[in-house]
């Protein structure tokens, strides 16, 4: 039998203060990403970045432009595509301790990464943009991992 294939949509938020990235450990895994999540049924992109960054990180986003789009294939033949979205009152997010969130229990660690920090952010391709500085251009950017 053939495995069905899906397709799935998240959005990711970027979030940078100071020239450093909120990232996000989940589940153990032993690298960050970005906070964000799935688009339910009937939820446009921004609608669904504003709702998965208040349910992870308990503060409400200012939504700026979409900076990047991803897409990759995983081993199960799910299709994702990711848009990231810049995020605009970054420096509410320094006390994230304070905030109350919804659903907290996803979210193992938040983490402040400087470019040149040694971790590594996926996708893999964005933490590459991240570390080389490379994200303030004037048109999208389209990745695939």
């Amino acid at each position: 039998m053939n495995p069905q294939k899906e397709v799935v949509v998240r959005c990711r938020a970027v979030i940078i203060n100071h020239g450093k990235l909120l990232a996000v450990r989940n589940n153990n895994n032993n690298f960050l990403s970005l906070p964000g999540g799935h688009l339910e049924f009937g939820e446009d992109p921004q609608e669904c970045i504003v709702r998965e960054v208040f349910e992870e990180l308990g503060i409400k986003p200012t939504v700026g432009r979409v900076l990047c789009v991803n897409t990759y294939t995983d081993e199960r033949l799910k299709q994702s595509i990711e848009f990231f979205f810049e995020i605009k009152n970054t420096a509410d997010y320094l006390h994230l301790e304070a905030a109350e969130r919804s659903h907290a229990h996803e979210i193992d660690e938040y983490v402040w990464v400087s470019p040149d920090d040694d971790v590594v952010v996926k996708p893999l391709k964005f933490g590459e943009l991240f570390k080389a500085q490379s994200l303030n251009i004037a048109d999208i950017v389209f990745l695939r991992e």
